[in-house]
């Protein structure tokens, strides 16, 4: 991580201005993973960057208090805290997921499901993908393989965020075993916004790959992150204040955030030609027919 230092600290002082991790962070990760794609890739998806970006924003605006139902079913969508679940290996799929949770006792909302969100949005865009490969003219196909490609990059971008997948996600237990809400999770959510990347910088060198097992692969990039969470803790008071206030950029901290952005943006493209890659082999039913 260190040998990015000084080309980071770079990127940070020669930054534009930043504007709003936090949706506009996932829309620079998502920009940078699109413009990673090999050639392979169908030329609607890898020129729609931009669309995929704006629908990025979709799963995080669906937590609007004013609808306090889809806000309850969203929220545990974004986190995942394996410590409450004691389990060697993530169930293969979310029913059986909250079988588990439920002969434990456990509230399966407690534990949250971002390892199936993940999963289950990168096999809809695998369904979505093999409709193009069959009706690759139809413009409604294509716009939805770009709208769920920004459901994909959004759960995907938050496992890569290390406070997402932890209880520990905004301050760790003192003394007494009571944990002190710090605010840490904020500003590492908003650390990308505040470096503000050139989505090209961090597309660079990237090479993303097919993932051979889809939860085999997700659980990888969990544990990952979690390597990472006494690392984010130790960068703590040198954070930025989320928000607008003044910092100075801090090299291990600007650092950390791109080999977390370019971790995240890697990810991120790597499922979307996971996908791909599935949608080869799906069939349909004589029944299904698409017309413009």
């Amino acid at each position: 991580m260190a040998r990015w230092a000084v080309v980071l600290l770079w990127v940070v002082l020669n930054a534009s201005a930043a504007h709003g991790w936090w949706v506009r962070g996932h829309g620079i990760v998502t920009r940078a993973a699109v413009a990673s794609l090999p050639e392979r890739m169908p030329g609607f998806f890898r020129a729609g960057g931009d669309a995929i970006a704006h629908y990025v924003w979709d799963p995080d605006l669906a937590r609007n208090r004013g609808t306090p139902i889809l806000r309850r079913a969203e929220v545990p969508e974004h986190y995942f805290n394996p410590e409450r679940l004691k389990v060697a290996s993530l169930p293969a799929d979310r029913n059986g997921f909250i079988e588990f949770c439920t002969k434990q006792g456990i509230a399966p909302d407690k534990v949250g499901f971002l390892p199936w969100s993940v999963a289950e949005w990168t096999q809809r865009l695998a369904v979505a993908f093999a409709e193009h490969r069959r009706w690759p003219d139809n413009r409604h196909i294509r716009q939805k393989c770009l709208m769920y490609a920004g459901f994909v990059a959004n759960y995907a971008q938050d496992l890569c965020q290390p406070l997402h997948v932890t209880m520990y996600f905004n301050g760790r237990p003192g003394p007494d075993g009571a944990i002190q809400p710090s605010g840490i999770h904020y500003k590492v959510d908003d650390l990308i916004r505040r470096i503000d990347p050139a989505p090209g910088a961090l597309a660079s060198g990237q090479q993303p790959v097919v993932l051979d097992s889809l939860m085999s692969g997700i659980a990888a990039q969990i544990e990952d992150s979690r390597s990472l969470l006494d690392a984010v803790y130790g960068l703590e008071g040198r954070l930025p204040p989320a928000g607008e206030g003044e910092w100075t950029p801090v090299p291990d901290v600007v650092a950390f955030g791109m080999e977390r952005a370019r971790e995240a943006v890697k990810f991120t493209a790597s499922l979307y030609l996971t996908a791909w890659h599935l949608s080869e082999g799906l069939e349909f039913e004589d029944w299904v027919v698409r017309e413009d």
